[in-house]
């Protein structure tokens, strides 16, 4: 006798594989980034991080733009066409991490800025968006 699952040849083991993989695949699934694209993620949670600053969102966004200059590379940039309010995001690479910053202009003289970043493996790396978010503060101050 072959056991319960004896009559499963080599074949089929490969096909319920695949099966398997691709659930696990739909599961883990994508994320909204800041840049209003999707970004694969293979974990869920708390991926970005905000502050709100008294300067005008151009101040903001050239303190964000120094920042990942000075730490990696500008990938794209994005301006959406369909806001009402001030919005301007981009997306970057900062030590072989996907970076995505939006400058989100509450009031004209409130800005708010939201930091996000995941690994090329789609994990997230709070601590990389945290010490963005601090550094974006002290550009702020100079």
């Amino acid at each position: 006798m072959r056991g319960v699952f004896g009559w499963i040849d080599g074949n089929m083991n490969k096909a319920i594989f695949s099966v398997v993989a691709l659930a696990a695949l739909i599961v883990t699934g994508c994320v909204r980034t800041e840049t209003g694209t999707h970004a694969f993620a293979l974990t869920w949670g708390k991926d970005n991080l905000g502050g709100r600053y008294q300067r005008t969102p151009e101040q903001v966004y050239a303190a964000a733009v120094t920042v990942i200059q000075n730490n990696g590379v500008l990938v794209q940039e994005y301006v959406p066409h369909d806001s009402t309010n001030v919005v301007r995001s981009f997306e970057a690479k900062v030590n072989q991490r996907n970076v995505w910053v939006q400058v989100l202009a509450v009031d004209p003289n409130i800005t708010e800025v939201d930091v996000q970043a995941r690994t090329k493996w789609g994990t997230k790396d709070i601590d990389l968006v945290h010490e963005l978010d601090k550094e974006i503060a002290i550009q702020l101050t100079r």
